[in-house]
């Protein structure tokens, strides 16, 4: 059970983002820890009066709420998150670092004015606002054939259709998404996975529908991604 209100909401065609969330923990609730697992994107999370950047991640990362803390947060794609940040995916990968390292005071300004919007859905709207107006260019355009493309067949093959040698393609892919194009595929697959089982497939069957060798190679997958067995995700 997540005791969090968690809520989230499409935030379609704003600069990459997928969604924008909040969450809050009520005062004399108990500390609540979340097991944040990859899945490709990066998250910028408003929390305790500064905007943090989140990810991309290659493992789980246990993320701590205590009592009467609120967030508010926006969620990039795949690949949409450097043109907004500024710098590679790859810089960023596996870290919590302040956005005002990236946008100097702009992160402070955007910070302070989440802060003033009353409730949690105009929080949310103020985040998304200000970061879709922050994009300094494009997404790189390979990406979204590297995503579709490393769903269905293997990395030599992604980067012929992208007329790309696999060097090449791991230098992008770093620079897009954090991870070289392997490391991709593997977190893409394990949420597939995941997303099966939840809606009720049997684990085998999630795991021969997203790609998976067998049920063992989808079972040491999750443990090896989230740090945990498939039921507790579920």
């Amino acid at each position: 059970m997540n005791p969090t209100d968690y809520r989230e909401t499409p935030a379609p065609g704003a600069a990459g983002l997928v969604c924008a969330w909040s969450a809050s923990l009520p005062d004399g609730a108990e500390p609540f820890v979340q097991r944040v697992v990859p899945d490709g994107c990066v998250d910028l999370i408003w929390w305790d009066g500064e905007i943090m950047v989140a990810g991309p991640d290659t493992g789980p990362m246990p993320a701590v709420m205590r009592p009467g803390a609120s967030m508010v947060g926006v969620r990039f794609g795949p690949g949409a998150a450097p043109p907004v940040l500024g710098v590679p995916g790859d810089a960023v990968r596996d870290a919590r670092v302040p956005l005002r390292e990236l946008w100097g005071g702009d992160a402070d300004r955007l910070a302070e004015a989440v802060a003033s919007a009353g409730r949690p859905e105009q929080r949310r709207s103020v985040l998304v606002r200000g970061v879709a107006g922050r994009a300094a260019g494009p997404v790189d355009p390979m990406v979204p054939v590297v995503v579709s493309g490393l769903a269905r067949g293997p990395v030599r093959a992604v980067a012929d259709a992208v007329g790309l040698s696999e060097r090449q393609l791991r230098r992008r892919s770093l620079a897009a998404f954090g991870y070289g194009p392997k490391v991709l595929q593997r977190v893409l697959r394990f949420q597939r996975g995941v997303r099966l089982a939840r809606a009720g497939r049997a684990a085998a069957e999630a795991a021969y529908e997203a790609g998976f060798a067998d049920q063992a190679h989808f079972a040491h997958e999750v443990r090896d991604l989230a740090g945990a067995p498939l039921r507790d995700l579920l």
